[in-house]
């Protein structure tokens, strides 16, 4: 049983830890930085910890992320991409307001549970996933998200799923905004194998 003196000791190293993450961390995460079960509950407890989801904690003095739902499924699921319609809305490129987070997966990976918030996963394969990812930072918390061009193909591949309106939206906001990376959005189109639909398409909205 460790005395008063140890917890102190493990509470104040704890929090180092949690300052290091910007204030947010998983239990799995936290566990695995040497932070024990105890001390994150009596640190929420003693309003030093709080419960932001399932096993999400978040130092009480840091205050919440500008996007704190998107921090949330980014801490939980580490191998998740922000993409389609969530994607969209980050670049701007459409006027939908995502009811869902849109995330892609390993194809391989089992659904992660999440309570909330409301997650919608989308399982890609090898080259699929792992093609077009980058890094953003929300208040100092990292992030994976497609970017705009491979979020365009995406988009027109699920165009079933999320909407072909909010897909052909997405393209023609894209050339608005004087985007032209035309052989980027191709040679993404071939790896997901919509090159020869999209490409029409392409040509339609950039001569039209």
């Amino acid at each position: 049983m460790p005395t008063v003196c140890t917890m102190s000791k493990k509470i104040d190293k704890a929090k180092k830890i949690f300052i290091k993450a910007s204030g947010i961390l998983s239990m799995s995460s936290a566990i695995g930085q040497g932070i024990h079960r105890r001390e994150l509950y009596k640190m929420c407890n003693e309003g030093i910890l709080e419960v932001i989801g399932r096993g999400l904690y978040r130092l009480t003095e840091y205050p919440l992320p500008s996007d704190i739902d998107l921090v949330t499924v980014g801490k939980l699921v580490p191998k998740g991409v922000v993409s389609l319609i969530s994607a969209l809305s980050f670049y701007d490129l459409t006027t939908q307001i995502p009811r869902f987070i849109y995330i892609a997966i390993p194809n391989k990976s089992r659904k992660p549970i999440i309570h909330y918030p409301p997650v919608k996963f989308f399982w890609f394969s090898e080259k699929q996933y792992k093609n077009g990812i980058k890094t953003i930072s929300i208040d100092g918390h990292s992030l994976k998200i497609y970017d705009m061009e491979k979020t365009l193909v995406d988009c027109w591949r699920f165009r079933n799923k999320i909407g072909l309106d909010v897909a052909l939206e997405a393209l023609k906001t894209y050339f608005q905004l004087k985007k032209n990376k035309i052989n980027k959005i191709l040679e993404y189109a071939q790896i997901c194998r919509v090159e020869k639909t999209l490409r029409p398409i392409l040509e339609t909205i950039i001569n039209g």
